[in-house]
């Protein structure tokens, strides 16, 4: 293992944690604001800051790009190939979040749109998806 000096430690992983919100046939996607993969859809999320627990990252995350209150988490997967993100090895932890029906996503933080999609359009390949987001979709989903 590398040792970095210039962060006086070891070149770790950075961990990130992402929101995967099912209503009915539709799932929600964030369109990113900012590179890389700028305009690509995604699941709402984003990087674990000092001392928060993913999950607690994952509904934070959902709420600052969408607007939308989760709650009840529950670990799904976790995706950790270190050619997944173009920036550096990125681990992300993904939770089935719930959301109440009467919430409706508005952009919000590093997304330029969000909004619920059908499950069958996602999975057509028409929707441009940032990163694995497909992958993680497919494993969502057991296809």
């Amino acid at each position: 293992m590398t040792k970095c000096d210039e962060c006086n430690g070891w070149l770790n992983p950075a961990l990130a944690a992402d929101a995967a919100v099912k209503r009915g046939n539709d799932i929600l996607l964030i369109q990113r604001k900012h590179p890389p993969m700028q305009g690509a859809w995604a699941l709402p999320g984003g990087f674990v800051e000092r001392d928060e627990d993913p999950e607690v990252a994952a509904v934070r995350e959902l709420l600052e790009e969408t607007g939308l209150e989760g709650e009840n988490p529950e670990l799904l997967m976790v995706m950790g190939d270190p050619k997944r993100d173009p920036r550096k090895h990125i681990v992300s932890v993904v939770y089935s979040v719930s959301v109440s029906e009467d919430q409706q996503p508005v952009a919000g933080d590093d997304a330029q749109d969000a909004k619920f999609w059908p499950l069958d359009y996602v999975l057509s390949g028409q929707l441009e998806l940032a990163g694995d987001h497909m992958q993680i979709i497919k494993n969502w989903f057991n296809l």
